[in-house]
């Protein structure tokens, strides 16, 4: 997946953080040497093939391969084909999700992210993986915006390792689950204790409310090893794989806006 001769050098500081998302990497590229925070995907898009070393190539991230491969069985055993979905990718970053859709049949991608380097990093690195990428913020899509991605009729939506923190919130989640149409597949992974009663991002709350009201229809939910974090510390995630039967009401809306 990476090159071996990197343009880049990577050392860590001597105490390695435990900590999601905290972690330090002192990157030196075209002799400038950065310090860069693992969230902090605008720098680390900026330079090809880092965000790939750095999460795939040392600390084993596994998520899209997994996500992928769990929506390509579920949907196949319910007697569809992957080649019917038209995906909406959220979070997509430089398309590593979206290359892996197109490997198990899917022909129609989308893609939508907040930070204009993931854009440029997926046309830099995977052209033509999507079929157009929106750089918006899902908590204050323009109408104009919903409805043009509303007109391709997405019927599935994927978001791989970017719900609990700053990156997607729940009201970005649910905007996002609502422009998919009814019944429609859902596919996402998220770390363990945001499902968990110790949760405080608000994610624990809305999926069991969407799985109650029989909005969403959890057909996998399994547990597994998302990534390591700098010290060695396993990081565990749920990926969860569902049907969309009916849109998010207004009011289970609002009580995250």
């Amino acid at each position: 997946m990476v090159k071996t001769d990197q343009p880049f050098k990577v050392s860590v500081p001597k105490d390695k953080c435990s900590q999601q998302g905290e972690e330090i990497f002192i990157v030196n590229y075209k002799g400038e040497e950065r310090h860069i925070r693992a969230h902090d995907y605008h720098e680390i898009y900026a330079i090809p093939n880092l965000y790939e070393y750095l999460f795939y190539d040392n600390y084993k991230c596994c998520s899209p391969d997994v996500i992928c491969s769990l929506l390509d069985k579920t949907v196949t055993k319910s007697g569809s084909d992957t080649s019917d979905l038209t995906v909406l990718d959220v979070g997509a970053g430089n398309g590593m999700v979206g290359e892996k859709l197109n490997e198990i049949g899917v022909n129609t991608v989308l893609g939508i992210d907040i930070i204009q380097e993931a854009a440029e990093a997926a046309e830099r690195d995977r052209p033509g993986i999507y079929e157009d990428y929106y750089i918006e913020d899902l908590t204050q899509l323009p109408q104009s915006v919903c409805q043009e991605i509303e007109n391709h009729n997405p019927n599935c939506m994927t978001i791989v390792a970017a719900l609990g923190f700053d990156d997607i919130p729940p009201l970005a989640f649910a905007n996002a689950f609502n422009m998919i149409s009814s019944p429609g597949w859902i596919a996402f992974n998220i770390k363990d204790e945001f499902c968990s009663s110790k949760d405080c991002t608000g994610f624990s709350k809305l999926i069991d409310n969407m799985t109650k009201s029989s909005i969403l229809d959890v057909k996998v939910k399994e547990r597994y090893q998302h990534r390591l974090c700098q010290d060695g510390t396993p990081l565990n995630y749920f990926a969860i794989v569902g049907q969309k039967k009916e849109d998010l009401t207004e009011k289970m809306l609002s009580s995250f806006s």
